[in-house]
């Protein structure tokens, strides 16, 4: 099968994380990272992840976030987030009418809301791309 330049084809059987299996790999249809991780392409962006804030939630420093803002956000969603116009990333909380962007890392403390401070969800992140060295 002729593989695409553009995307590399997706193996068409799992990769066993045990015991190697002694089945022959085949190669599907390629791999599209757009078509696999962008639901909504005119309302989602890209963005690089710098810190340690959202370790705990598997997010590390250099990881790039799929950001979709069309998404409504929830409680409990990672979101980008402008705070007094600094952008950030970090899990939104709602407990009755607080609203608080919290970290997942004990290191940091969650910034909880008041009338004079400014929060601007930017998006839901939906998804994570990262790149082993």
């Amino acid at each position: 099968m002729p593989q695409s330049k553009k995307n590399p084809p997706l193996a068409g059987a799992a990769v066993v994380a045990g015991f190697p299996s002694p089945a022959e790999p085949y190669a599907e249809n390629p791999l599209d990272l757009n078509e696999l991780m962008v639901r909504n392409a005119p309302a989602t962006f890209y963005v690089r992840v710098s810190g340690d804030s959202m370790t705990g939630a598997g997010i590390l420093s250099g990881d790039i976030l799929v950001v979709d803002k069309s998404l409504q956000a929830r409680g409990d969603d990672i979101v980008v987030a402008s705070v007094n116009g600094e952008f950030t990333v970090k899990f939104l909380r709602r407990r009755g009418a607080k609203v608080s962007l919290e970290a997942a890392h004990p290191a940091y403390k969650p910034i909880v809301f008041s009338s004079e401070m400014e929060l601007q969800v930017w998006g839901v992140a939906t998804g994570l791309v990262r790149k082993f060295s």
